[in-house]
């Protein structure tokens, strides 16, 4: 159960931030309750404690509490400032939108800029929501300064969370994910026609989130380790096993069709499962294949302090065995092809092992063990880190900055939410600001707004229902409905990162109970929450369209642009360092390809929304995100394997590779160019297979003695993949170009 918590929650940071925010209003709650302060400043205490708590977004302690320390006073002027506008409401009006432009202009200085907007704006919102006076400011004071405290006691104290701490909580997750993944391959190989589609998608749904997870750790990795080199150590075989892992399923996939798998059905959701099996449904090696999986399953969860004994070393030894070809078991050649990847996987376990938990016993070690040893050995002291980073490109100025741009956007869009707000409601128009305000954060496209306006729409509807009857259950039980509301901003925290529907909706079910505990509750009020949402979800995207906009399709282009130019450098790097030449920091290169393709995915969600009526868009988009995903997975794969040739005895460098890899890093340069400029008149080659554009009758080498005939599959699949890209972005294909 522990595991499984540990897979659905990476590092537990879901749990932790509920936890520490329910923790900090409930100590907030504690010490008003003990001074005797009345029901609305309860209130008043509990929300300030929450936006103390959420706002602060650094990793480590000191830049926390410096944020924290910040954070009082300006939340101090902020309800003062709220207090004593509220008697002009014009001035008042016009102070907030100024105050908004101010807390999103904010975010261009990193974490602390937006933590001090946040609390500037979600202050200044309180004061609004408690009806503060300058007569109620004194006790309001006292309320935030010990709603602080006790957000700083449940950081620092209750709930402390220290870098080093996540990074070796995500790194138990990432292991976690890839048993998982073990778990559903394994299902793979006796999953029926009925059910074959089903472990499918949830093989995808499985590699999927292994490569999240190693995505967070990579995240984490220089806040969370002192040391560059043991933070590159584990980098590099985070990334051998997450490679190793989806090599073996593409190989399990490949083993159950009578044809080689195209990687893109990995990637490509509603792909169909490839028909005909050359995997007997029950053999001799069908049955090792079967142990040997669970056994690796069950290698990769052992805690360090149980990953001993002579067992559990036969059983790495029989698996890291399959990576020599006298041990593989008689078999059909797709099915061998399965048991050399499970030995990879098992080396890349090992190393995974290693790297985390330090050394292991040796002791029984079988001759095929201590090779895989002595190469991992040789890697980590081969391991380099560079003191060179490249220039960062230069951030627009004015206007086409993306943070003077929102707040320009945002300032809009709250002035006419202010206006339609107070038309709806003299006294409650504030919610449409909240919702205009909300739906222009985390977003940078017209399309993403209209996404979030709508989710929180929905979210809001469904809250109201729920307030009716939990008001209606609650009544004025004021200590119920405090509990209530403590495990509604649970849940809203907790399920925030998974769902922004299911968030907006415990967020009005639990004001819902605030309003009954102001006792201002009425069918009526809520009624007019869904209203005032409607209405700042519409002005936002109003806002978002007219003012400076940026539509869906240009920062799709864009971070399509930068995918492309990812994958061109770390294929150049990876064939530039497999033909005896140095290819630079493949690792971060290939960190930076993932990462721009996380971008792109996230931005292209407007265009495959369910909702959205443009259905063969729709296709589009996911077919083109799973031919780059297919990409990466082979420029990952390429990188990996060119950082082994200083050190790995089965690795030479190949210079011909080099020409093969021309035409390749030319499509992907015309296909940028056409995306950039479609008028640019870009085409792509095409022509003869990778492999025969070497010269034939060199290759003697065994099929797995050496890497070069996984270098040219990787090499043919991503070459057949660029060209897969050239048909739905609208290249134009050209005659073959000669190349030496």
């Amino acid at each position: 159960m522990w595991d499984r918590l540990a897979a659905s929650d990476p590092g537990l940071l879901r749990l932790t931030a509920g936890l520490r925010t329910v923790a900090a209003i409930a100590l907030t709650l504690a010490v008003l309750a003990v001074l005797r302060v009345p029901v609305p400043h309860l209130v008043a205490g509990a929300m300030a404690a929450m936006v103390a708590t959420f706002a602060i977004r650094e990793k480590q302690r000191g830049p926390q509490a410096v944020t924290l320390a910040l954070g009082l006073p300006v939340a101090l002027a902020s309800v003062s400032l709220g207090a004593l506008l509220n008697r002009w409401v014009v001035v008042g009006d016009l102070f907030f939108v100024v105050l908004i432009f101010c807390a999103v202009y904010g975010r261009r200085f990193g974490d602390r800029g937006t933590a001090l907007g946040l609390i500037g704006f979600q202050i200044y919102f309180l004061s609004l929501f408690v009806g503060a006076t300058t007569s109620a400011l004194p006790a309001l004071y006292g309320v935030i300064c010990v709603a602080f405290a006790c957000g700083a006691a449940a950081r620092f104290a209750l709930l402390p969370q220290t870098p080093a701490g996540t990074l070796d909580r995500l790194r138990r997750a990432f292991r976690a994910r890839l048993a998982q993944l073990l778990a559903t391959q394994a299902e793979l190989l006796d999953a029926g026609p009925d059910d074959a589609e089903k472990v499918l998608a949830d093989l995808r749904t499985g590699t999927a989130r292994l490569h999240e997870a190693a995505l967070m750790i990579q995240g984490r990795l220089e806040d969370g380790v002192s040391d560059p080199a043991v933070a590159r150590l584990l980098q590099r075989r985070i990334a051998d096993a997450e490679i190793a892992a989806e090599r073996l399923g593409l190989l399990l996939l490949t083993a159950r069709s009578a044809r080689r798998t195209d990687t893109l059905t990995l990637h490509l959701p509603g792909a169909p499962l490839p028909t005909g099996s050359e995997l007997p449904v029950r053999d001799e090696a069908s049955d090792a294949l079967r142990r040997d999986l669970e056994a690796l399953r069950l290698l990769v969860l052992r805690p360090a302090g149980e990953a001993s004994g002579t067992a559990l070393a036969q059983v790495r030894n029989r698996l890291l065995g399959y990576r020599e070809e006298e041990n593989l078991p008689p078999a059909s050649p797709a099915v061998q092809d399965v048991f050399r990847g499970l030995g990879e996987a098992a080396r890349a376990a090992l190393g995974l092992r290693v790297a985390m938990d330090g050394p292991q016993d040796e002791s029984d070690d079988t001759p095929a063990t201590a090779r895989s040893r002595e190469e991992l050995d040789a890697e980590d002291t081969a391991i380099e880190v560079s003191e060179e980073s490249e220039p960062e490109e230069p951030e627009p100025a004015g206007l086409k900055r993306p943070t003077t741009r929102a707040a320009v956007q945002v300032a809009v869009g709250s002035s006419l939410a202010i206006a339609g707000g107070e038309l709806l409601s003299s006294q409650r128009w504030y919610w449409a600001v909240l919702t205009c305000w909300i739906v222009f954060l985390n977003t940078a496209s017209t399309g993403e707004i209209l996404v979030k306006g709508y989710r929180r729409l929905l979210g809001t509807v469904l809250g109201v229902v729920a307030g009716i009857g939990l008001a209606a259950l609650v009544g004025h039980h004021t200590w119920t409905a405090f509990a209530l509301v403590l495990l509604f901003i649970f849940a809203m925290f907790y399920t925030a990162p998974l769902s922004y529907t299911l968030m907006s909706f415990f967020v009005t079910a639990m004001l819902g109970l605030l309003y009954t505990l102001l006792h201002t509750y009425s069918l009526s009020v809520l009624v007019l929450r869904i209203e005032e949402t409607a209405l700042g979800a519409a002005c936002g995207v109003i806002a978002a369209a007219v003012v400076l906009p940026v539509h869906t399709d240009r920062r799709t282009n864009d971070l399509l642009e930068t995918v492309l130019d990812r994958l061109a450098d770390v294929t150049r790097g990876a064939v530039d360092q497999l033909s005896g030449g140095a290819g630079g920091d493949l690792v971060e290169q290939a960190r930076a390809l993932d990462q721009a393709l996380a971008d792109l995915r996230a931005a292209t969600q407007p265009l495959i929304h369910p909702i959205t009526p443009l259905r063969a868009r729709r296709d589009t988009a996911r077919y083109v995100v799973a031919l780059l995903e297919t990409c990466a997975y082979h420029g990952r794969s390429l990188a990996a394997t060119a950082e082994l040739l200083p050190t790995h005895p089965s690795i030479a460098a190949d210079p011909r590779l080099r020409g093969a890899c021309g035409r390749i890093v030319h499509n992907i340069e015309a296909i940028a160019a056409h995306v950039a400029d479609p008028r640019s008149g870009a085409e792509i080659e095409t022509g003869s297979s990778i492999a025969s554009m070497l010269e034939p009758g060199t290759l003697r080498t065994p099929r797995y003695g050496r890497v070069t005939d996984r270098v040219l599959r990787h090499l043919q699949r991503l070459d057949e993949a660029v060209s897969g890209l050239a048909r739905p972005l609208g290249v134009a294909g050209g005659p073959v170009q000669p190349r030496t």
